[in-house]
């Protein structure tokens, strides 16, 4: 039976008004956006919708230090959008998840997409933007001014895409070398109308609970033709139709073909990848999705610095035009992992969360058609690894 979600419920003036309190109340706490959102018993998404122009007086919106505009999917679908950023010039390119920040500087620039508009799989290959994007989670979007917190005439643009859940997909920020007027023209040409009536506008669904991923019995999968089809692959995307094909989860695959093709490595390895690549200037490849987008960076990384809060660690790269936030203490299973090619082996380590949930890949870099760097496989098949007991089905 095929079942349909029902349109998340439109969020009206009261709601709005008791997130915007509770919001501003958690941000003058110097919470970020997503933190202070959660907070206030909110997605971020919602919270942002919240402070949407058409649901404000105006005096209110001159009185909030964030000021947002919806903008509306234009026809041809959210990929329209990201092509009207190349004439900003430089932005800073965000994708996170829950346990993991990627952002890159550069130009939006070879964008493309196929598909139905709300269907689409995109891509942008541009020199320092680089993304993967599967715009079916693609839900709501809105351009985003807030004050500093601090004071003073600095203001924060940015535009921030975010899925039925609230969970952002994608954002842009606008830097100092971006165009400004460039984007305000872009701001102009997708917002929605200011009288458009709120009921119109995007709902979210009620916050709820990150749950842990579902993996089936190992006696379900045929293991041998796992296997078999795992040596057999020719492209490292051929990956996800052959651990669908097996009816296996991601992570479970790699303990069925345990030995062979996946070994599972301490936890601190990501750390020590990070910093032995930074000392020996290997290029890598680092890949982070939201759901929706999948970042990559490709090139050498150089500043690696941990950081402890009081209720987070963090590894952190932070590079002139690339920036990378993980946090350490959300690392359970680390895997390194090979896959046949045309090219030959492809070697990749893949960092999951306790829910099972993929924080981060990291690859050699590479280009298709090109064997992978060999300082990049020493490194990795060198990180410490586990007893093949230590994890658990």
């Amino acid at each position: 039976m095929i079942t349909t979600k029902t349109k998340p419920a439109a969020l009206t003036s009261d709601r709005a008004a008791q997130i915007r309190e509770a919001y501003a109340a958690q941000r003058a706490k110097g919470l970020r956006a997503k933190d202070a959102a959660e907070a206030a018993g909110s997605s971020e998404g919602e919270a942002i919708a919240a402070h949407a122009m058409p649901l404000l007086a105006a005096d209110t919106r001159e009185a909030s230090t964030l000021q947002v505009q919806p903008l509306q999917a234009p026809q041809g679908g959210w990929i329209e959008v990201l092509k009207a950023l190349e004439p900003c010039g430089p932005v800073m390119a965000l994708t996170r998840n829950a346990s993991t920040v990627h952002e890159k500087t550069g130009t939006y620039t070879d964008l493309s997409a196929s598909g139905e508009p709300g269907m689409q799989v995109g891509l942008a290959v541009g020199e320092d933007i680089d993304l993967r994007l599967f715009f079916a989670s693609w839900h709501a979007a809105y351009a985003v001014q807030e004050a500093s917190a601090h004071g003073g005439s600095t203001v924060l643009r940015s535009l921030q895409f975010y899925n039925r859940a609230g969970r952002a997909v994608h954002k842009v920020f606008a830097r100092e070398a971006t165009d400004l007027a460039a984007w305000g023209a872009l701001v102009a040409r997708f917002a929605c109308a200011a009288d458009v009536d709120a009921a119109a506008l995007p709902g979210f669904d009620a916050p709820a609970p990150r749950q842990v991923i579902s993996v089936p019995a190992d006696s379900s999968v045929d293991v041998p033709a796992l296997q078999s089809a795992w040596a057999a692959m020719q492209d490292t995307h051929e990956f996800f139709s052959v651990i669908k094909n097996a009816g296996a989860e991601r992570q479970q695959s790699f303990r069925l073909v345990q030995g062979r093709f996946a070994w599972p490595l301490a936890k601190d390895s990501v750390t020590q990848l990070l910093n032995e690549a930074s000392f020996a200037g290997t290029p890598i490849m680092v890949f982070v999705s939201s759901g929706g987008c999948i970042q990559i960076h490709s090139g050498p990384v150089q500043r690696v610095e941990p950081m402890t809060t009081p209720t987070a660690q963090w590894i952190n790269v932070l590079d002139a035009g690339f920036n990378l936030h993980m946090r350490t203490d959300m690392i359970a299973n680390v895997w390194l992992v090979e896959k046949p090619t045309s090219d030959g082996i492809v070697t990749s380590v893949e960092v999951f969360d306790g829910h099972g949930d993929l924080m981060a890949m990291f690859f050699g870099a590479r280009k298709p058609g090109k064997p992978e760097l060999a300082p990049w496989r020493a490194l990795a098949t060198s990180l410490p690894r586990l007893d093949a007991q230590a994890v658990a089905a």
